[in-house]
C-alpha cells in the first residue's frame, strides 16, 4: 500500500508553500488508495507552539483534507536513541566529548530516480560526518526523518525541491540502518511574481491569513493545484474530486511555479458566483458581526442574503463584499474624498428634492417603479440619466461603483434613501 506524510513543524503557521506539498501527498494517497499520514517535526521544544500546531491542523480541515494517522517527534525520542545506539555498536557513527552522536560519512556515488526530476546522482565525498544526536539529547532533522519514514512505512515521500540536498544524507542513514528507501517526488518551490521566494514582505503567505482575507476553501484548493500541475485542455477550474481520479506525482512540472493573486482572485471569484447564496451569508455573518455592523442576537438573515445576492457576481473575496457593502450596515457613511469632490461638488437640492418626492409618493417601492420615476425625472428636467445616477449613488454609498442603483435603493429601503439624501439638500 502507498503511504506519504507530511511533516510540518509547529514553529510557525501553516504557509501557502506548505499547504501544497501536503495537499499533493494528500492527492496522491487519495487517487491511489493510499494512507496519508501527518507527523508534526516538534523536537525544537523552544520554538514550538500550541497556537502554531493548532493552525496547521485546522488550516488543513479547513482546505478540506483528513489524516489517516497523526504522529508527534516530541513522542518518539526513545525510537531515535535507539537506532543511534546501534549505529555507535556497529561503529558507523560516534560520539562526542558533549554527548553528541555523529554519523561516519563514508564517500561514495548515490543515484536516485526522482519522480518529478528523474535521475539524480550525488557524490558523498562532498558531505561531511553527519549528527544524529545533538548534545542535547534531540535528534537532528535528517536522522529522525529517516528514522520515522522507515519505520512508519513511508513508501514515497513528497516534499519541496528545497529538500533535494537533504536527499543523499537520508539515503546514507537508510543504507546505514539497513532500511529500504522510499521513492521521492521533489516539488518545485513556488515563486513570488517579481521573483524570488513568497515571503510576508511580499503579501500573505499563510493559510489563516488568506482565510481572513475571504478566499473560499474550494477556490484555494484549486488554484494550488495549478501550481505545478494541470488537469489538461487549458482548464483552470477543477473540483478535488475529479482531480482525484487524474492526478499522479509523476506528471507536476519540473519548473517553478509563479504565485498570481490575480489569477487566485479570478478562480476565487468563479467560485463566489456558483455558491449557494445561503452558504455565503453563514460564511459573511460572522465577519459583519466582528465588524460590528450587525448584531448577533438581532440579525436580519433574510437582508444579509438580499445583500449578498447583489454583490455575489462582483467581488473577487468575501473581504471585498465586507467593504464594498458596509453601506448596507453603517448608519452613517462618509462618501470617499475623490467621490464627494466629482459628484457632490456642486448644489443638487432642486434635483434631489425632487427625487424624494417621487419617491415618497411612490405606492409600490420596488426596482421597477423606482427606475420608472427617476427616469422620468431626468426626462422632465432635461438631463442626462447619468447627471443625476452617481452623485445619488455617492450620496447613498460614499462610492462611485457598486449594484445597480435602484435595486440598492429597494435594498437600502425608502426611509434610509430619503435620510441619506437629505443631509445633502441640507448642505
Amino acid at each position: 500500500m502507498i503511504k506519504v506524510r507530511f511533516a510540518p513543524s509547529p514553529t510557525g503557521f501553516l504557509h501557502i508553500g506548505g499547504a501544497r506539498t501536503c495537499l499533493f501527498n494528500w492527492l496522491y494517497a487519495k487517487a491511489k488508495n493510499g494512507k496519508f499520514i501527518l507527523r508534526i517535526e516538534d523536537t525544537d521544544i523552544r520554538r514550538s507552539k500550541k497556537e502554531f500546531l493548532d493552525e496547521i491542523l485546522e488550516s488543513i480541515k479547513w482546505l478540506g483534507m483528513d489524516w489517516d494517522e497523526i504522529y508527534f517527534q516530541s513522542q518518539r525520542l526513545s525510537l531515535y536513541k535507539e537506532f543511534a545506539e546501534k549505529l555507535l555498536r556497529e561503529n558507523k557513527a560516534y560520539q562526542e566529548e558533549n554527548k553528541a552522536v555523529v554519523f561516519k560519512v563514508e564517500p561514495h556515488k548515490i543515484k536516485i530516480k526522482d519522480l518529478i526530476h528523474g535521475e539524480i546522482e550525488f557524490d558523498t565525498s562532498v558531505i561531511k560526518d553527519q549528527v544524529l544526536i545533538k548534545a542535547d539529547g534531540t535528534p537532528t532533522y535528517n536522522f529522525a526523518c529517516v528514522v520515522d519514514d522507515a519505520t512508519l512505512g513511508i513508501t514515497h515521500v513528497i516534499r519541496g525541491d528545497d529538500h533535494i540536498s537533504n536527499t543523499p544524507k537520508q539515503i546514507l542513514l537508510y543504507q546505514a540502518l539497513g532500511f529500504l528507501s522510499p521513492e521521492f517526488a521533489h516539488i518545485p518551490l513556488i515563486l513570488s511574481k517579481e521573483g524570488g521566494r513568497l515571503s510576508k514582505r511580499k503579501g500573505a503567505t499563510s493559510i489563516s491569513e488568506f482565510r481572513q482575507m475571504g478566499y473560499l476553501p474550494e477556490a484555494l484548493v484549486n488554484y494550488l493545484l495549478l501550481l505545478s500541475w494541470s488537469p489538461g485542455e487549458n482548464r483552470e477550474l477543477i473540483d478535488i474530486e475529479e482531480a482525484i481520479n487524474l492526478f499522479d506525482i509523476k506528471d507536476v512540472n519540473k519548473t517553478s511555479a509563479v504565485f498570481d493573486m490575480d489569477k487566485l482572485n479570478w478562480i476565487n471569484s468563479q467560485y463566489i458566483r456558483k455558491q449557494d447564496p445561503n452558504e455565503l451569508v453563514d460564511i459573511v455573518t460572522p465577519l459583519l458581526i466582528e465588524k460590528g455592523f450587525v448584531k448577533r442576537e438581532n440579525l436580519n438573515r433574510e437582508y444579509i442574503l438580499n445583500v449578498v445576492k447583489l454583490f455575489q457576481n462582483r467581488i473577487s473575496t468575501l473581504a471585498e463584499f465586507i467593504e464594498w457593502a458596509d453601506f448596507f450596515f453603517k448608519d452613517e457613511i462618509e462618501p470617499e474624498p475623490q467621490a464627494k469632490e466629482k459628484f457632490l461638488n456642486k448644489d443638487l437640492s432642486k434635483e434631489f428634492s425632487l427625487f424624494l418626492n417621487r419617491l415618497a409618493q411612490l405606492k409600490e417601492f420596488n426596482p421597477q417603479t423606482i427606475e420608472m420615476e427617476f427616469r422620468q425625472l431626468v426626462k422632465d428636467l432635461n438631463l442626462e440619466a447619468r447627471q443625476l445616477v452617481h452623485p445619488v449613488r455617492v450620496a447613498l454609498t460614499g462610492k462611485t461603483v457598486g449594484p445597480g442603483l435602484f435595486e440598492l435603493i429597494y435594498y437600502l429601503g425608502k426611509e434610509r434613501t430619503i435620510q441619506r439624501i437629505k443631509k445633502w439638500i441640507k448642505r
